[in-house]
């Protein structure tokens, strides 16, 4: 039951990975073909998830999923519950173009989420991989903060949303699975 703690635990930090790096293909392989998703104004099924997700961190300059604890309750063998914290922030650029869901405030912000992903995993044919998630607002907020340009860092010194960023190496064998 170690090792099933450990992947579970790895596809959760995997999926911060993905949304933070933008590898929208990596989503394929954290959860099943059936699988739900609701967090907010984002809900369905796993690929129109992906493609709201899109929608909505695609045009913030940056994201950063930071994940705390996480909670793991067997129902049996294959079916596992988790509560994993987690606080998210994106850098919203001004005149981002989703109002619902970051109000475009005429500059460059944070937007700060704090919350929990609520998820039921499930083993198929040896495979953990998440069945559904529902996301859970704890508290919300909106900082000012001033320049946040990155434009003078010397290349390398900053994260990537392509192949360029040194974590490719790291998740290379998920994503070619």
């Amino acid at each position: 039951m170690l090792e099933d703690r450990e992947t579970i635990r790895e596809i959760i930090g995997l999926y911060a990975h993905a949304i933070d790096r933008r590898r929208w293909d990596m989503m394929a392989r954290l959860f099943h073909a059936d699988a739900t998703f609701g967090f907010g104004p984002v809900g369905g099924d796993w690929a129109s998830f992906v493609e709201q997700a899109k929608a909505i961190i695609d045009p913030c300059i940056a994201t950063q999923h930071q994940l705390g604890q996480t909670l793991i309750a067997f129902e049996n063998a294959d079916v596992a519950h988790c509560e994993t914290y987690m606080t998210a922030t994106h850098l919203v650029p001004a005149g981002y173009p989703l109002p619902s869901v970051y109000p475009d405030r005429g500059e460059t912000y944070t937007a700060v989420i704090a919350g929990r992903y609520v998820d039921r995993f499930e083993r198929r044919s040896g495979d953990w991989r998440i069945a559904h998630r529902q996301g859970l607002y704890d508290w919300r907020e909106y900082r000012s903060i001033g320049d946040a340009d990155l434009s003078g860092m010397p290349e390398g010194a900053c994260g990537y949303h392509d192949d360029r960023d040194p974590s490719t190496p790291v998740v290379a064998a998920w994503r070619s699975a």
